[in-house]
């Protein structure tokens, strides 16, 4: 299997570090979707990162579909069976993609748009969803702490962590470190485990 995205990407890094856990082999291709749009393009026509070249030449996109297909290629998830535990790490992994989501939005605000041209009403809003975001984050973590290591960390603490990393590498004027404590132990737990180390933030 490919994948196919740059690792600044938390979509493209949640993939990859799941790879790592779980043991299976596959190739990374960083190939950007702005500095060689083409060539992506020639491998999925959407140019959405990631994309998942599967063994049989079909794509997939996607990080949370992709994170489906490789866990049961794997056979085996690193989600919480069911119960409440699997409904906590959902909203955990909902509330880090959030985060990286408006993240991705101010940046594209800013570096893509004219500033003549910028919206400061939807920006505010934006900033406001992000903080929302980070905030439930920032209250999950801190009512009960995720297991960060190797063996245990599941998909809320992989996302959870590689959300945090990303904001604070693209928009690190927005958020108080101070104000996110225990989301930043974890993230900083994680970032020295093998799977992330063996996959970092480009």
């Amino acid at each position: 299997m490919e994948l196919i995205g740059m690792l600044d990407s938390p979509y493209v890094r949640r993939v990859a570090v799941t790879f790592q856990l779980l043991g299976l082999p596959y190739v990374h291709r960083p190939i950007s979707v702005f500095r060689t749009f083409e060539q992506f393009r020639a491998i999925n026509p959407v140019v959405k990162a990631p994309t998942l070249v599967c063994d049989d030449g079909q794509t997939l996109m996607d990080s949370t579909l992709i994170i489906d297909h490789v866990e049961t290629v794997a056979g085996r998830s690193l989600m919480p069976a069911g119960g409440a535990e699997r409904q906590r790490a959902l909203r955990i992994i909902g509330l880090g993609l959030a985060a990286c989501e408006k993240a991705v939005q101010i940046v594209y605000e800013h570096n893509l748009r004219p500033a003549e041209k910028l919206h400061e009403p939807w920006m505010l809003r934006v900033k406001a969803q992000l903080s929302a975001a980070l905030a439930g984050l920032e209250a999950e973590l801190a009512a009960r702490a995720l297991p960060v290591d190797q063996a245990s960390i599941n998909q809320a603490g992989i996302t959870a962590a590689v959300a945090w990393r990303f904001v604070q590498e693209m928009v690190p004027g927005d958020i108080d470190p101070q104000a996110c404590a225990a989301t930043v132990r974890h993230s900083q737990q994680a970032e020295r485990l093998e799977a992330f180390l063996a996959a970092p933030f480009d």
